[in-house]
């Protein structure tokens, strides 16, 4: 029954009215039953196409039978793997529900109202809505010309209320990397007191020899923070465990704000298995690069322009509204992603995957664009 006139509802703050949620990719389930399909590939959310290492599927089947018990909340033998891994002291390890929790807790550490954060546009979301609920600014500075972070513009971006400079390397959407030269001259620029963030979710993709060596910063004691995932390369996206490598203090701060047992048992029993996977790492690095070549010779060859890539997604110029051309993919049984909701609207995403998948989308996008 309906609430007395003089009863008011709770009210949350008003930071949450205007937090936008994050826009996953559409479900293949989903795909399946509004268009009638049985074969739907989704190419939207830069997923590993391979799947998940063996040796990750095997040592979570084992781990089934502990879920009656809680996980390791400080995670040790995963994080002594990643510090075997990094030769990096386990005690400069944190993790996360994803590295988005990370970001999340990040912002729950270091901002206050009234701070500021800067970040590329379009990058990723999460960055704002850390921001945001934190009731901070987030500056938003556009890309340059070739998609890459402007981190010159960002530099300049930097006032006395700045916390925190998120920087993705590769960038989601448009995988522009900049080189290790671009990001200690931005170190230089940066004030002591001001935490770089440089997200790393698409690294181990990377084929250029000028990527940074992120680690290295960690070691030299900069207020840094760099952050990795087993979602995407590693293709346990489902598990949700990303981490985070820092100083000690930038890490206390980060393990005094997140929830207790947040990594479950069977994830961090598939990250463990699934970084001793060099096998598995290298076939999945090896198929993205063969078909990053792929598509980018067909896009050449249909004159689509696309944004230089090294992650595991090209974003391409359809020259026509991309959401014309996303339903007419998912008509087909395709899901990519719309590019308007970065601000780009007749660019689509498509992630990087199987040959089988890579031929399907590009016969598909190629009777879109060509009428035939």
């Amino acid at each position: 029954m309906p609430l007395p006139e003089t009863e008011q509802a709770p009210k949350p703050r008003p930071a949450i009215a205007r937090l936008v949620p994050y826009s996953p990719g559409k479900p293949i389930e989903d795909v399946k039953r509004e268009y009638g399909l049985t074969d739907v590939i989704k190419l939207a959310s830069n997923e590993n196409p391979l799947g998940p290492s063996p040796k990750a599927v095997a040592a979570m089947k084992d781990a089934l039978d502990g879920v009656n018990l809680y996980p390791d909340g400080a995670a040790v033998s995963l994080k002594q793997a990643l510090s075997n891994y990094w030769d990096l002291p386990a005690g400069q390890f944190t993790l996360g529900n994803g590295s988005d929790e990370v970001i999340h807790c990040l912002g729950l550490a270091y901002l206050r109202p009234g701070d500021a954060i800067v970040h590329g546009d379009p990058s990723f979301s999460l960055y704002g809505a850390a921001a945001l609920l934190n009731e901070a600014e987030a500056i938003k500075v556009p890309l340059t010309p070739d998609m890459r972070h402007d981190l010159d513009a960002m530099a300049d971006a930097v006032d006395e209320r700045t916390r925190m400079v998120f920087i993705a390397n590769p960038n989601n959407p448009t995988g522009g990397m900049n080189t290790g030269r671009e990001i200690e001259d931005l170190m230089d620029r940066l004030p002591p007191r001001v935490l770089l963030v440089l997200d790393e979710a698409y690294a181990e993709y990377v084929e250029s020899p000028e990527y940074p060596a992120s680690i290295e910063y960690v070691r030299e004691g900069r207020p840094v923070i760099v952050l990795r995932t087993f979602s995407k390369i590693y293709g346990i996206a489902g598990l949700r465990v990303g981490y985070g490598m820092a100083r000690p203090d930038i890490i206390a701060a980060v393990e005094q704000v997140r929830e207790p047992f947040n990594v479950n048992s069977l994830a961090q029993a598939g990250a463990l298995a699934a970084l001793s996977d060099t096998e598995h790492l290298n076939r999945s690095r090896r198929v993205n690069a063969e078909g990053k070549r792929t598509l980018m010779a067909a896009f050449d060859r249909l004159g689509l322009p696309y944004a230089a890539t090294e992650g595991n997604f090209i974003l391409v110029d359809t020259k026509r509204p991309c959401r014309e051309v996303y339903e007419a993919l998912l008509r087909k049984g395709i899901i990519v992603r719309t590019g308007d909701i970065f601000g780009l609207p007749t660019w689509i995403r498509v992630t990087i995957g199987t040959p089988e998948e890579n031929a399907r989308f590009l016969q598909g996008l190629e009777s879109i664009v060509t009428g035939a």
